[in-house]
Protein backbone atom coordinates (compact mmCIF):
# COMPACT_ATOMS: atom_id res chain seq x y z
CA UNK A 1 0.00 0.00 0.00
CA UNK A 2 1.29 3.43 -1.01
CA UNK A 3 4.60 2.02 -2.11
CA UNK A 4 6.82 2.95 0.83
CA UNK A 5 4.74 1.71 3.74
CA UNK A 6 5.33 -2.02 3.60
CA UNK A 7 8.74 -3.32 2.65
CA UNK A 8 7.29 -6.76 1.87
CA UNK A 9 4.62 -5.35 -0.45
CA UNK A 10 5.44 -5.69 -4.14
CA UNK A 11 4.32 -2.91 -6.47
CA UNK A 12 3.61 -4.56 -9.81
CA UNK A 13 0.41 -3.42 -11.49
CA UNK A 14 -0.32 -0.75 -14.10
CA UNK A 15 1.01 2.66 -13.20
CA UNK A 16 2.99 1.35 -10.22
CA UNK A 17 -0.05 0.06 -8.32
CA UNK A 18 -0.40 -3.47 -6.94
CA UNK A 19 -1.52 -6.20 -9.32
CA UNK A 20 -4.88 -7.91 -8.78
CA UNK A 21 -3.24 -11.05 -7.37
CA UNK A 22 -1.16 -8.91 -5.06
CA UNK A 23 -4.28 -7.09 -3.82
CA UNK A 24 -6.23 -10.28 -3.19
CA UNK A 25 -3.36 -11.85 -1.27
CA UNK A 26 -3.16 -8.80 0.99
CA UNK A 27 -6.89 -8.36 1.70
CA UNK A 28 -6.50 -9.51 5.31
CA UNK A 29 -3.70 -6.99 5.83
CA UNK A 30 -5.92 -3.99 5.04
CA UNK A 31 -6.46 -2.93 8.71
CA UNK A 32 -2.72 -3.08 9.35
CA UNK A 33 -1.99 -1.10 6.19
CA UNK A 34 -4.57 1.55 7.13
CA UNK A 35 -2.89 1.88 10.52
CA UNK A 36 0.45 2.16 8.71
CA UNK A 37 -0.98 5.04 6.68
CA UNK A 38 -2.13 6.80 9.87
CA UNK A 39 1.25 6.33 11.54
CA UNK A 40 3.05 7.39 8.37
CA UNK A 41 1.14 10.66 8.39
CA UNK A 42 1.80 11.13 12.09
CA UNK A 43 5.57 10.82 11.65
CA UNK A 44 5.32 13.60 9.05
CA UNK A 45 3.37 15.92 11.33
CA UNK A 46 -0.11 15.28 9.93
CA UNK A 47 -2.32 13.94 12.71
CA UNK A 48 -5.41 12.16 11.42
CA UNK A 49 -7.97 9.62 12.52
CA UNK A 50 -8.75 6.17 11.14
CA UNK A 51 -11.52 7.56 8.90
CA UNK A 52 -9.08 9.77 6.98
CA UNK A 53 -6.45 7.03 6.76
CA UNK A 54 -9.07 4.58 5.44
CA UNK A 55 -10.13 7.06 2.75
CA UNK A 56 -6.53 7.46 1.56
CA UNK A 57 -6.09 3.69 1.52
CA UNK A 58 -9.26 3.18 -0.55
CA UNK A 59 -8.55 6.03 -2.97
CA UNK A 60 -5.15 4.56 -3.79
CA UNK A 61 -6.33 0.96 -4.01
CA UNK A 62 -9.42 1.74 -6.08
CA UNK A 63 -7.50 4.28 -8.20
CA UNK A 64 -10.25 6.86 -7.71
CA UNK A 65 -9.92 10.59 -7.06
CA UNK A 66 -10.68 11.73 -3.51
CA UNK A 67 -12.98 14.74 -3.04
CA UNK A 68 -12.15 16.27 0.35
CA UNK A 69 -14.73 18.71 1.73
CA UNK A 70 -14.97 20.64 4.98
CA UNK A 71 -14.57 24.13 6.45
CA UNK A 72 -11.42 26.12 5.64
CA UNK A 73 -8.35 25.40 7.70
CA UNK A 74 -9.04 21.81 8.79
CA UNK A 75 -6.16 20.29 6.80
CA UNK A 76 -7.59 19.38 3.39
CA UNK A 77 -4.68 20.79 1.39
CA UNK A 78 -2.19 19.54 3.98
CA UNK A 79 -3.58 16.02 3.50
CA UNK A 80 -2.53 16.05 -0.16
CA UNK A 81 0.89 17.44 0.76
CA UNK A 82 1.38 14.77 3.43
CA UNK A 83 0.33 12.05 1.00
CA UNK A 84 2.86 13.25 -1.58
CA UNK A 85 5.59 13.13 1.06
CA UNK A 86 4.44 9.72 2.25
CA UNK A 87 4.50 8.08 -1.19
CA UNK A 88 7.62 9.94 -2.32
CA UNK A 89 6.02 11.55 -5.36
CA UNK A 90 5.96 15.21 -6.42
CA UNK A 91 2.91 17.29 -5.55
CA UNK A 92 1.43 19.09 -8.57
CA UNK A 93 -1.10 21.72 -7.51
CA UNK A 94 -3.80 23.45 -9.51
CA UNK A 95 -5.38 26.37 -7.64
CA UNK A 96 -8.94 26.90 -8.86
CA UNK A 97 -10.61 30.26 -9.34
CA UNK A 98 -13.55 31.72 -11.23
CA UNK A 99 -12.81 31.81 -14.95
CA UNK A 100 -10.14 29.09 -14.87
CA UNK A 101 -9.95 27.44 -18.31
CA UNK A 102 -8.07 24.60 -19.96
CA UNK A 103 -5.31 26.90 -21.23
CA UNK A 104 -4.26 27.55 -17.62
CA UNK A 105 -5.10 24.08 -16.29
CA UNK A 106 -4.15 21.67 -19.07
CA UNK A 107 -1.82 23.02 -21.76
CA UNK A 108 -0.88 25.90 -24.00
CA UNK A 109 0.84 25.92 -27.36
CA UNK A 110 4.29 27.50 -27.48
CA UNK A 111 3.26 30.18 -29.95
CA UNK A 112 6.65 31.90 -29.95
CA UNK A 113 8.40 28.67 -30.90
CA UNK A 114 5.77 27.94 -33.55
CA UNK A 115 6.27 31.43 -35.01
CA UNK A 116 10.02 30.95 -35.14
CA UNK A 117 9.49 27.59 -36.82
CA UNK A 118 7.21 29.30 -39.37
CA UNK A 119 9.98 31.75 -40.30
CA UNK A 120 12.42 28.89 -40.77
CA UNK A 121 9.87 27.05 -42.92
CA UNK A 122 9.40 30.12 -45.15
CA UNK A 123 13.12 30.31 -45.73
CA UNK A 124 13.27 26.61 -46.60
CA UNK A 125 10.05 26.52 -48.61
CA UNK A 126 11.89 26.34 -51.93
CA UNK A 127 13.96 23.39 -50.78
CA UNK A 128 10.82 21.70 -49.44
CA UNK A 129 8.97 21.97 -52.74
CA UNK A 130 11.92 21.04 -54.92
CA UNK A 131 11.11 17.99 -56.96
CA UNK A 132 7.42 17.89 -56.03
CA UNK A 133 5.26 16.51 -58.83
CA UNK A 134 2.14 18.60 -58.94
CA UNK A 135 -0.07 20.40 -56.43
CA UNK A 136 -1.17 17.25 -54.59
CA UNK A 137 2.34 16.22 -53.65
CA UNK A 138 3.20 19.80 -52.65
CA UNK A 139 0.17 19.94 -50.33
CA UNK A 140 1.11 16.58 -48.83
CA UNK A 141 4.57 17.89 -47.96
CA UNK A 142 3.07 21.02 -46.35
CA UNK A 143 0.62 18.92 -44.32
CA UNK A 144 3.53 16.92 -42.94
CA UNK A 145 4.99 20.12 -41.54
CA UNK A 146 1.58 21.19 -40.28
CA UNK A 147 1.50 18.06 -38.11
CA UNK A 148 4.92 18.97 -36.73
CA UNK A 149 3.60 22.37 -35.61
CA UNK A 150 1.06 20.64 -33.36
CA UNK A 151 3.23 18.00 -31.73
CA UNK A 152 4.27 17.48 -28.13
CA UNK A 153 7.45 19.42 -28.87
CA UNK A 154 5.38 22.62 -29.11
CA UNK A 155 3.13 21.84 -26.15
CA UNK A 156 3.54 23.67 -22.82
CA UNK A 157 2.04 21.39 -20.13
CA UNK A 158 0.07 22.94 -17.27
CA UNK A 159 -0.68 21.16 -13.95
CA UNK A 160 -3.19 18.58 -15.25
CA UNK A 161 -1.03 17.46 -18.16
CA UNK A 162 2.12 17.57 -16.01
CA UNK A 163 0.47 15.11 -13.62
CA UNK A 164 -0.35 12.73 -16.48
CA UNK A 165 3.17 12.95 -17.92
CA UNK A 166 5.10 12.83 -14.64
CA UNK A 167 7.56 9.88 -14.75
CA UNK A 168 6.71 7.51 -11.92
CA UNK A 169 3.45 9.28 -11.13
CA UNK A 170 2.48 12.29 -9.03
CA UNK A 171 0.00 13.51 -6.46
CA UNK A 172 -2.34 15.93 -8.23
CA UNK A 173 -4.09 18.49 -6.02
CA UNK A 174 -7.02 20.34 -7.59
CA UNK A 175 -7.48 22.86 -4.80
CA UNK A 176 -10.76 24.63 -4.00
CA UNK A 177 -12.72 23.17 -6.88
CA UNK A 178 -15.81 24.97 -5.56
CA UNK A 179 -14.29 28.29 -6.73
CA UNK A 180 -14.25 27.18 -10.38
CA UNK A 181 -17.14 27.28 -12.87
CA UNK A 182 -19.54 24.52 -13.84
CA UNK A 183 -17.88 24.44 -17.25
CA UNK A 184 -14.51 23.64 -15.71
CA UNK A 185 -16.10 20.86 -13.66
CA UNK A 186 -17.43 19.33 -16.87
CA UNK A 187 -13.99 19.65 -18.46
CA UNK A 188 -12.48 17.59 -15.61
CA UNK A 189 -14.81 14.60 -16.00
CA UNK A 190 -12.70 12.78 -18.60
CA UNK A 191 -9.58 13.18 -16.49
CA UNK A 192 -11.26 11.99 -13.29
CA UNK A 193 -12.91 8.94 -14.84
CA UNK A 194 -10.24 7.65 -17.25
CA UNK A 195 -7.05 9.53 -16.31
CA UNK A 196 -6.80 10.88 -19.82
CA UNK A 197 -7.43 14.13 -21.66
CA UNK A 198 -8.29 15.00 -25.25
CA UNK A 199 -6.21 17.50 -27.22
CA UNK A 200 -7.93 18.27 -30.56
CA UNK A 201 -4.66 18.47 -32.50
CA UNK A 202 -3.11 15.36 -30.92
CA UNK A 203 -6.02 13.14 -29.89
CA UNK A 204 -6.27 11.34 -26.55
CA UNK A 205 -3.38 11.56 -24.09
CA UNK A 206 -3.42 8.89 -21.37
CA UNK A 207 -1.59 8.99 -18.08
CA UNK A 208 1.87 7.44 -18.26
CA UNK A 209 1.50 6.56 -14.58
CA UNK A 210 -1.86 6.91 -12.83
CA UNK A 211 -1.66 9.88 -10.45
CA UNK A 212 -3.20 10.05 -6.99
CA UNK A 213 -5.79 12.83 -7.30
CA UNK A 214 -7.18 15.07 -4.55
CA UNK A 215 -9.91 17.65 -5.03
CA UNK A 216 -10.69 20.01 -2.14
CA UNK A 217 -13.80 22.08 -1.52
CA UNK A 218 -14.77 24.60 1.16
CA UNK A 219 -18.46 24.13 0.26
CA UNK A 220 -18.93 27.67 -1.04
CA UNK A 221 -21.13 26.13 -3.74
CA UNK A 222 -22.61 22.70 -4.46
CA UNK A 223 -20.38 20.39 -6.47
CA UNK A 224 -22.07 18.72 -9.46
CA UNK A 225 -23.31 15.14 -9.25
CA UNK A 226 -21.28 14.05 -12.29
CA UNK A 227 -18.02 15.04 -10.60
CA UNK A 228 -19.03 13.53 -7.26
CA UNK A 229 -19.86 10.19 -8.90
CA UNK A 230 -16.29 9.90 -10.14
CA UNK A 231 -14.76 10.48 -6.72
CA UNK A 232 -14.62 8.98 -3.28
CA UNK A 233 -15.88 11.46 -0.71
CA UNK A 234 -14.22 12.55 2.54
CA UNK A 235 -15.57 15.21 4.87
CA UNK A 236 -13.12 16.64 7.42
CA UNK A 237 -14.92 18.52 10.21
CA UNK A 238 -13.37 20.55 12.99
CA UNK A 239 -11.47 18.12 15.24
CA UNK A 240 -12.71 17.09 18.67
CA UNK A 241 -10.75 18.07 21.78
CA UNK A 242 -8.51 15.00 21.90
CA UNK A 243 -7.56 15.13 18.22
CA UNK A 244 -6.89 18.88 18.32
CA UNK A 245 -4.63 18.46 21.36
CA UNK A 246 -2.67 15.79 19.47
CA UNK A 247 -2.36 18.16 16.50
CA UNK A 248 -1.03 20.98 18.69
CA UNK A 249 1.36 18.59 20.45
CA UNK A 250 2.74 17.57 17.06
CA UNK A 251 2.89 21.00 15.40
CA UNK A 252 3.82 23.17 18.41
CA UNK A 253 5.66 20.85 20.82
CA UNK A 254 6.98 23.82 22.82
CA UNK A 255 3.55 24.40 24.38
CA UNK A 256 3.35 23.04 27.92
CA UNK A 257 0.71 20.41 28.54
CA UNK A 258 -1.52 22.52 30.79
CA UNK A 259 -1.51 25.51 28.44
CA UNK A 260 -2.21 23.20 25.49
CA UNK A 261 -5.23 21.78 27.27
CA UNK A 262 -6.52 25.26 28.12
CA UNK A 263 -6.05 26.82 24.67
CA UNK A 264 -7.73 23.89 22.92
CA UNK A 265 -10.65 24.03 25.38
CA UNK A 266 -10.99 27.78 24.72
CA UNK A 267 -11.03 27.30 20.94
CA UNK A 268 -13.60 24.52 21.28
CA UNK A 269 -15.75 26.94 23.29
CA UNK A 270 -15.42 29.61 20.58
CA UNK A 271 -16.67 27.18 17.95
CA UNK A 272 -19.88 26.73 19.92
CA UNK A 273 -20.68 30.44 19.43
CA UNK A 274 -22.52 32.03 16.52
CA UNK A 275 -19.60 33.59 14.64
CA UNK A 276 -19.12 34.74 11.07
CA UNK A 277 -15.96 32.60 10.77
CA UNK A 278 -15.17 29.90 13.30
CA UNK A 279 -11.48 29.46 14.17
CA UNK A 280 -9.97 26.60 12.20
CA UNK A 281 -7.14 24.26 13.17
CA UNK A 282 -4.66 26.50 11.36
CA UNK A 283 -5.70 29.39 13.61
CA UNK A 284 -5.34 27.19 16.70
CA UNK A 285 -1.79 26.35 15.63
CA UNK A 286 -0.99 30.03 15.03
CA UNK A 287 -2.43 30.96 18.44
CA UNK A 288 -0.39 28.25 20.16
CA UNK A 289 2.77 29.63 18.53
CA UNK A 290 1.74 33.14 19.60
CA UNK A 291 1.34 32.06 23.24
CA UNK A 292 4.76 30.40 23.14
CA UNK A 293 6.32 33.64 21.86
CA UNK A 294 4.65 35.53 24.72
CA UNK A 295 6.00 32.98 27.26
CA UNK A 296 2.48 32.25 28.48
CA UNK A 297 2.00 29.45 30.98
CA UNK A 298 -1.78 29.63 31.33
CA UNK A 299 -4.70 31.58 29.90
CA UNK A 300 -6.10 34.72 31.40
CA UNK A 301 -8.66 37.19 30.10
CA UNK A 302 -6.18 39.98 29.27
CA UNK A 303 -3.89 37.62 27.36
CA UNK A 304 -6.84 36.31 25.35
CA UNK A 305 -8.13 39.80 24.51
CA UNK A 306 -4.68 40.91 23.31
CA UNK A 307 -4.27 37.90 21.01
CA UNK A 308 -7.85 37.18 19.96
CA UNK A 309 -7.19 38.63 16.49
CA UNK A 310 -5.00 35.59 15.79
CA UNK A 311 -8.05 33.34 16.19
CA UNK A 312 -10.82 35.52 14.78
CA UNK A 313 -10.60 37.26 11.41
CA UNK A 314 -13.61 39.60 11.60
CA UNK A 315 -13.86 42.57 13.94
CA UNK A 316 -17.57 41.88 14.46
CA UNK A 317 -16.67 38.42 15.81
CA UNK A 318 -14.02 39.90 18.11
CA UNK A 319 -16.52 42.47 19.45
CA UNK A 320 -19.22 39.84 19.97
CA UNK A 321 -16.87 37.50 21.82
CA UNK A 322 -15.47 40.19 24.12
CA UNK A 323 -18.31 39.86 26.62
CA UNK A 324 -17.87 36.07 26.71
CA UNK A 325 -14.13 35.98 27.27
CA UNK A 326 -14.14 35.78 31.07
CA UNK A 327 -16.60 32.89 31.07
CA UNK A 328 -14.79 31.05 28.27
CA UNK A 329 -11.41 31.42 29.97
CA UNK A 330 -12.79 30.23 33.31
CA UNK A 331 -14.38 27.23 31.66
CA UNK A 332 -11.18 26.42 29.75
CA UNK A 333 -9.00 26.65 32.86
CA UNK A 334 -11.33 24.50 34.93
CA UNK A 335 -11.99 21.90 32.21
CA UNK A 336 -10.43 18.51 32.61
Amino acid sequence: MLGCLNENHTIQGRGGFPSLDDRLSNEKNAPAEIEAVRKGFETRGYICNAHIATSIFLAERLQKPLLVEGPPGVGKTELAKATAELVGKPLIRLQCYEGLDEAKALYEWKYGKQLLYTQVLKEKLGDLMAGANGLKESMTRLHDFDDTFFSEEFLEPRPLLKALWQPGGAVLLIDEIDKSDDEFEAFLLELLSDYQISVPELGTIKARTTPIVFLTSNNTREIGDALKRRCLHLYIPFPDTDLEQRIIRSRVPEVEEELRRQLVAFVQGLRALDLKKLPAVSETIDWARTLVLLHARELDADLVRNTLNVLLKFQDDIDNVDGEINALVTKAVQAR
